[in-house]
């Protein structure tokens, strides 16, 4: 029993797997395509919104702040996330196959270490999209109510945690000094933390009030409508999104440096290394999703050769961009005035007496976190797919649409999971767990590029990643030094996950892996 754990599965079943009629995909995808996927994914309300934290830090949550040092943590940030794109190419050219991480650590370190990681990207696609929801919500309530002046009720825009609180008067020093640092922010809950009663027309349910973010609930519906209908349909809309939300960073970038003044950029590094680190840390939800390229691999016209571009092209895409924007940021404003700024970029133009810009700010913010929430909401299916046509999880999560050409069960799926905690859970209760997710998933691609060279050196790849000895282990490494910026709680949560997960295998997956039977029966 404890040899099958480890079962690999061969390159060349993995291939076979992906040209089997039912699981066919349809090959629309170009190296274009995958680029702006990438550049949808990595540039979202991230960098609209973390940006102010990672520099003025956060006296609430004891974060050091890593003032203009900020660039030298996104610099830092970005050399980790090319190490684990680079292992990431060499995976994708060498295994074309829908499952990025998933996929490529069932090929090197076996079925339960394959698992471990598919349940973990639950963390990084799934749940990050509840945040990217949530996040969606709040962005667009604030510009409808500042551009079009529709304000929508806070019994529709808040969970029930957050209703709790203000309707009976409960919260905690730590919730309250939340909300009022969200208040201080200027953002949708600034109102009801000025107003306690802001809950009185909403409908009670055993005298409670009925709250929910129906906002949240609405994107992801159509988002998920997308992409049921097709990844042409998808990728064209992300096109479309990313070009709009890439020149509005552009011109933050244009008019900001303008008002740069270098006096605020004294101290530079405010609390030296450990700053750095902290802000590097938080950076880091910014960088998250340049790994979504590789799980539409089925769907590209020539996944070898364009898979290691969109994927590198979209992180160097994003890096620049990213630079830029801290540096006009910090040389804009001092930092510590960025505290507690949930919009710092808006927040800046407004300071400089630019509404209207700051408008446009925001209206990028939404088109930014709608372009992110789509490319992963396409990435989970797929992961589901691959998990499913191995018969870890049911092969209902497998099946192709005829039509559409996308794993339509998946796809629904992937909606409801999103939607419903994104309707009734606060943000704070799911962003946390995403960075250590995803960090966990570089480390061990990192790993399997170092396997793979030992066990299948003869291999076809189209991309090599340049001396894989010395950077794949700098990788490892660098997620590693990233995971502990983390808070200890963070840990805790991620080790409960990991734990059902190898609950749910050894009940279900182990009993009905596909490489199991195909052992057992000598195919």
């Amino acid at each position: 029993m404890l040899k099958e754990l480890f079962r690999t599965k061969s390159l060349e079943r993995l291939r076979a797997s992906a040209e089997e009629p039912e699981h066919r995909l349809k090959r629309n995808l170009t190296a274009f395509d995958l680029t702006l996927f990438g550049v949808g994914a990595i540039i979202g309300a991230g960098i609209f919104s973390t940006i102010g934290t990672a520099a003025a830090g956060n006296i609430l949550d004891g974060r050091l702040a890593a003032g203009p040092g900020l660039v030298v943590s996104i610099i830092l940030v970005a050399i980790a996330c090319l190490f684990t794109a680079l292992a990431y190419a060499e995976m994708a050219s060498m295994i074309p196959v829908s499952g990025s991480a998933y996929t490529y650590t069932y090929a090197t370190m076996g079925e339960l270490a394959a698992w471990i990681i598919g349940w973990d990207l639950l963390l990084e696609y799934a749940v990050s999209n509840v945040a990217v929801a949530i996040s969606w919500g709040d962005y667009a309530r604030s510009f409808l109510a500042n551009v079009f002046h529709v304000n929508i009720p806070g019994w529709l825009a808040m969970d029930p945690r957050t209703a709790l609180m203000l309707n009976e008067g409960t919260a905690t020093l730590s919730d309250k000094l939340n909300l009022l640092e969200q208040a201080r922010a200027g953002g949708p809950e600034s109102a009801l933390f000025a107003n306690w009663n802001v809950l009185k027309d909403a409908p009670l349910i055993f005298g409670f009030p009925l709250t929910f973010n129906l906002l949240a609930v609405i994107i992801t519906v159509v988002i998920t409508y997308l992409v049921y209908r097709g990844i042409k349909e998808s990728s064209t809309a992300n096109n479309w999104m990313v070009i709009l939300k890439v020149l509005i960073l552009l011109l933050v970038i244009g008019a900001g440096a303008r008002f740069i003044s270098g006096d605020n950029y004294a101290p530079f590094f405010p609390n030296g290394w450990k700053g750095v680190q902290a802000g590097a840390a938080i950076i880091f939800f910014a960088f998250i999703g340049f790994d979504s390229v590789s799980t539409t691999a089925e769907e590209c016209r020539n996944p070898a050769r364009d898979l290691p571009r969109g994927i590198l092209w979209s992180l160097a895409v994003c890096t620049v961009a990213y630079v830029l924007i801290a540096v006009v940021v910090t040389g804009m404003l001092k930092y510590t005035q960025l505290e507690g700024i949930a919009d710092p970029l808006a927040y800046i133009f407004e300071r400089k007496g630019f509404s209207a810009l700051a408008g446009i700010i925001s209206a990028g913010a939404v088109v930014a976190t709608t372009a992110a929430l789509l490319v992963f909401q396409v990435g989970q299916p797929r992961i589901f797919m691959a998990m499913g046509r191995d018969g870890l999880i049911g092969s209902w999560f497998s099946k192709i649409s005829p039509k559409r050409g996308t794993p339509a069960n998946a796809t629904l799926l992937t909606g409801v999971m999103v939607a419903v905690p994104a309707a009734f859970l606060n943000i704070s209760e799911v962003v946390e767990l995403t960075n250590i997710g995803t960090l966990f998933a570089f480390s061990l691609v990192c790993l399997g590029v170092i396997i793979l060279r030992q066990k299948r050196p003869e291999a076809e790849r189209r991309f090599k990643m340049p001396l894989y000895w010395l950077l794949a282990p700098l990788g490892i490494l660098a997620c590693i030094w990233l995971a502990l910026g983390l808070p200890p709680l963070t840990w805790s949560r991620f080790v409960v996950w990991l734990l059902a997960g190898l609950v749910i295998y050894l009940l279900y997956g182990a009993r009905n892996s596909m490489l199991r039977h195909k052992n057992m029966s000598g195919l």
